[in-house]
């Protein structure tokens, strides 16, 4: 009998150490899950950044205030004249890069400025009227040559989209045609959803992508002005 108690103490002190093991590596691995979360939601804060510092820097007062640098760089090589010519190399570089960049975000500045004449007018967004007359869906070649139109004018589009969240194809063709200014009862048409569903995928996204609930109209604000 005594024997039989023992050899039951054992199992349950067998038992609690599986128990205690088991619950301090399911406090590991939630520790973990919960520091890669915020770790990938810094990152794409810090890409949703980067990418307005470079819309700031492509708008039309980003690129006065570079050319009134560029003024005081200028004065500050005339006052140096032949004096202390490694410092004066180093302006000259840095005069460089801010005409180099200023020359580029004007030519982006200006395609942006012609985006909608361009997409309006393409023949993409024409076929998406006459689907939309019929009430039909895009399939893959529409949703191909709708991609190159708007990644021809917003250079990179694409490519910013992914690299903030791994999206679905669904999730790519609601900001694909919201980019191209089509209403949510439009875009359920062209996705073969419903107006709620792309309601839903709207906010959705940008919860995934800033970590904080937003409504569709904040997703609709944010790929506007990507």
């Amino acid at each position: 009998m005594n024997e039989a108690l023992t050899i039951l103490t054992d199992r349950e002190w067998l038992l609690l150490l599986i128990a205690i093991a088991s619950y301090v590596l399911l406090f590991v691995l939630t520790v973990q899950n919960s520091r890669r979360k915020v770790l990938d939601l810094q990152e794409r804060l810090n890409k949703v950044r980067a990418m307005q510092e470079e819309q700031q820097a492509q708008s039309r007062e980003g690129i006065e205030q570079n050319r009134l640098k560029i003024t005081e760089l200028e004065t500050l090589i005339r006052k140096l004249g032949d004096e202390n010519s490694v410092l004066k190399l180093e302006l000259e570089e840095k005069r460089t890069r801010l005409d180099y960049a200023n020359r580029m975000a004007e030519l982006e500045s200006e395609k942006r400025s012609q985006a909608e004449s361009v997409i309006f007018g393409s023949d993409i967004y024409d076929h998406i009227q006459r689907l939309l007359d019929k009430g039909e869906c895009m399939v893959n070649n529409d949703w191909r040559r709708l991609e190159q139109v708007v990644n021809s004018v917003y250079t990179g589009f694409t490519e910013r989209l992914y690299g903030l969240y791994r999206m679905s194809e669904q999730d790519y063709h609601v900001s694909l045609l919201i980019k191209v200014r089509l209403q949510p009862k439009d875009i359920g048409t062209l996705t073969a959803h419903s107006k709620e569903s792309v309601a839903s995928t709207r906010s959705r996204l940008y919860q995934k992508v800033f970590g904080v609930k937003g409504s569709s109209k904040d997703w609709d604000d944010f790929v506007l002005n990507l």
